[in-house]
C-alpha cells in the first residue's frame, strides 16, 4: 500500500474517521472495479452504524486514496463503481 498515511489532508480528520479509512484502504489493496463495491458498501454502513457521517471532502479524500498506485482504467472502473455505490445509497434513502 502506498504511504498515504503521510497525506497533510489527514492531519484534521477524526480519528475515529481515519480508523475506517485506514480499514477500507488496507481491504481494497489489490482490488478493482466491481470487486471495491462490497468494501465500499461495508465502509459506509459500518460508519452508520456508529453514526458517523462523512463530509464530501472526507469522501473525495477516500476516493483518491483508494485510487492511489491503480492504472487509469482501474480509477475509471474505482469511479464507476462509486457511482453505482451511490446510486445504490440513494434508492435505500427513499
Amino acid at each position: 500500500m502506498i504511504d498515504w498515511l503521510n497525506d497533510e489532508r489527514l492531519q484534521n480528520i477524526d480519528p475515529i474517521k481515519l480508523e475506517l479509512i485506514r480499514n477500507a484502504a488496507s481491504r481494497t489493496s489489490g482490488k478493482t472495479g466491481n470487486s471495491l463495491a462490497p468494501v465500499l458498501m461495508s465502509l459506509i454502513t459500518s460508519a452508520n452504524r456508529k453514526g458517523i457521517r462523512f463530509s464530501s471532502e472526507e469522501v473525495s479524500l477516500i476516493l483518491d486514496i483508494l485510487k492511489q498506485g491503480k492504472t487509469p482504467k482501474e480509477q475509471q472502473q474505482i469511479d464507476q463503481t462509486i457511482q453505482m455505490v451511490s446510486n445504490m445509497i440513494s434508492k435505500q434513502k427513499k
